[in-house]
């Protein structure tokens, strides 16, 4: 199972503030709808709050130390290691890693891809992405969109691969 992680920042790596992403760009929401689709979504339990719903689609996997924390529709996990073995054993082939800051860092080191949307802005952050060592990483893809229509800022969308 190739073990994805998928995250959109802004210049400073900043990826959310106050609990909710601080853009809107509507390519990069339909990017992550399409590639996730029909996946296995592994986020954080602060992060599932944000969102407040189980995204249609897509089979939902709550981290959480909380072990009375429930929600319709999703599956809970109180490890990285748990969440990636549940999606295992239900036979995914690519699971994404959402979100947030703490659970990206606990799973880079697990990770396989990195699906970045990269913001040319920068935006007042308070949750940041952790520091990714670039050599360990090749560029498999880029493509760059202007601001305009429904796109608030300029963005790359880049995927990574380790090396």
């Amino acid at each position: 199972m190739i073990v994805s992680l998928i995250v959109a920042m802004e210049a400073k790596k900043g990826i959310g503030l106050k609990g909710n992403v601080p853009w809107h760009i509507s390519t990069d929401l339909k990017r992550f709808k399409a590639l996730t689709m029909g996946h296995h979504l592994i986020m954080g339990r602060k992060t599932y709050q944000s969102i407040g719903r189980a995204l249609p689609g897509r089979t939902t996997i709550i981290l959480t130390r909380n072990h009375n924390f429930t929600a319709q529709g999703c599956l809970i996990a109180h490890s990285l290691a748990e969440a990636l073995e549940l999606a295992k054993r239900r036979d995914e082939n690519e699971a994404f890693i959402t979100g947030g800051s703490e659970i990206y860092a606990q799973a880079l080191e697990a990770a396989d891809r990195i699906y970045v949307s990269e913001v040319h802005a920068e935006i007042a952050s308070d949750v940041w992405f952790p520091a990714l060592d670039r050599s360990e990483w090749r560029l498999i893809e880029s493509s760059f969109h202007p601001a305009g229509g429904k796109d608030q800022y300029a963005h790359t969308f880049n995927i990574l691969e380790r090396k």
